[in-house]
């Protein structure tokens, strides 16, 4: 894999941990680098216990002072006693300063006092959010696991749920049982052969494992159905250039190239038409 190949794997889907989880010897050190300068810009002001719930300060990035007032003034709400709308608020203020960890733990609570399945899939998205942004084990593991929680009891209530059920799938990469990850995106497939997130995430389970020919099909399949699908066909350019197909990646990049707003994205096409 090549390293502009290797660095959007990493990047562009979310899933920073997966970074430390390949073998030694084909993470770049610029894909070491531009991950931990993604990590910097995200990271949440705040650890989690998983056991607890309970919250430390830490992080290089500070709520700045009308953040921190707004956060303020949505607790004061709290005053008389729990209230499943103001923590559901509170998470949404959190959420929207990319402090993704504090997001989480105010999305479960309100899931707690108030077990809807909205609440239920409100806290899993949210501890999904946090897990993509964590990186290594001690931290990654138990937000992955408070994300399936949630999840589950979301789709306990709402087994419609199916971009829950995809995302729960992907935190079970870096566990002890990835094939639960596989086969829960497999179930999803044989129910909806089209469904684009468990395509999608099919795919890059297949570039991960250098299955190329397989991510080929997974994100072809995606464009065919969607052509607006613009990541999709980055992918699969990524996917083609693996596989010696040269000028149909390139075709595909000059065409994501002018419609493609992701700086990182935008960074891996201009290392790859260097290669090309």
């Amino acid at each position: 894999m090549n390293k502009a190949t290797l660095l959007v794997v990493i990047l562009s889907i979310g899933l920073v941990g997966l970074l430390y989880s390949l073998p030694k010897g084909v993470v770049s050190s610029q894909a070491k680098e531009a991950s931990a300068e993604r990590i910097d810009e995200n990271k949440d002001s705040v650890s989690v216990s998983a056991e607890t719930g309970e919250m430390s300060e830490h992080g290089p990035r500070p709520l700045l002072p009308e953040q921190a007032k707004e956060i303020a003034d949505l607790k004061k709400g709290l005053a008389a006693g729990p209230d499943a709308g103001v923590l559901a608020a509170i998470s949404d203020a959190f959420f929207k300063f990319q402090k993704f960890d504090s997001s989480a733990v105010y999305a479960g609570k309100a899931a707690e006092l108030q077990p809807t399945a909205p609440n239920y899939l409100r806290a899993g998205d949210r501890y999904y959010e946090a897990y993509t942004f964590a990186v290594g084990g001690d931290k990654a593991g138990p937000l992955g696991v408070k994300t399936r929680e949630f999840y589950q009891k979301a789709l306990d209530l709402n087994p419609n749920y199916t971009l829950a059920k995809a995302n729960m799938a992907m935190t079970y990469v870096n566990t002890d049982n990835p094939m639960q990850g596989i086969m829960m995106l497999r179930e999803i497939l044989e129910e909806d052969p089209t469904n684009e997130i468990a395509l999608f995430n099919m795919g890059v389970l297949s570039m991960r494992s250098n299955q190329y020919n397989r991510a080929v099909q997974r994100f072809s399949q995606i464009v065919t159905n969607n052509p607006g699908n613009i990541k999709a066909k980055f992918y699969l350019a990524l996917s083609l250039l693996e596989t010696g197909k040269q000028d149909e990646a390139r075709k595909l990049l000059e065409e994501v190239k002018d419609k493609e707003k992701d700086p990182m994205i935008q960074k891996a096409i201009a290392e790859l038409e260097e290669r090309l």
